[in-house]
C-alpha cells in the first residue's frame, strides 16, 4: 500500500504561483510514476502532469503546459507541482496519485493510489 498526502494548496489571485506537495509512505518505490489530477465542481477529474519513476521524464496536459512544473525528490518521496500564471480556470481540487506502470498515460485508471485532495482556488 501506498499513502498518499497533499499539501501547498489555497487561494491565490490570477496571475500567482503555488507550489503543491505530496509526500508518499508506505510501500514506496522511486520506481513509481506519479502524476497529478484536478477535478473543478461538476467535471470530471483530468490529468494535469506526470513524471516517470525511473527516468523522470515528464508529461503535461496542453492547458498548463510551460506553466507548470513537476518535479520529484525522491530522498523525500515528495512530487511537486509548481504552478505559475494561475487562472481562475486552474480552480478545482488537486490529486496526487501514484502508478506502478512504467509509463502510465493519462488515465485516471492508470494510477493505483489516490491522496485526497488539496483546493486550489484562482480568483480573477
Amino acid at each position: 500500500q501506498v499513502q498518499l498526502a497533499e499539501s501547498g494548496g489555497g487561494l491565490v489571485q490570477a496571475g500567482g504561483s503555488l507550489r503543491l506537495s505530496c509526500a508518499a509512505s508506505g510501500r514506496t518505490s522511486g520506481s513509481y510514476a506519479m502524476g497529478w489530477f484536478r477535478q473543478a465542481p461538476g467535471k470530471e477529474r483530468e490529468f494535469v502532469a506526470r513524471i516517470r519513476g525511473r527516468d523522470s521524464r515528464t508529461l503535461y496536459a496542453d492547458s498548463v503546459k510551460g506553466r507548470f512544473t513537476i518535479s520529484r525528490d525522491i530522498a523525500k518521496n515528495t512530487v511537486y507541482l509548481q504552478m505559475n500564471s494561475l487562472k481562475p480556470e486552474d480552480t478545482a481540487v488537486y490529486y496526487c496519485a501514484a502508478s506502478s506502470t512504467q509509463v502510465p498515460g493519462p488515465g485516471v485508471n492508470e494510477y493505483n493510489y489516490w491522496g485526497q485532495g488539496t483546493q486550489v482556488t484562482v480568483s480573477s
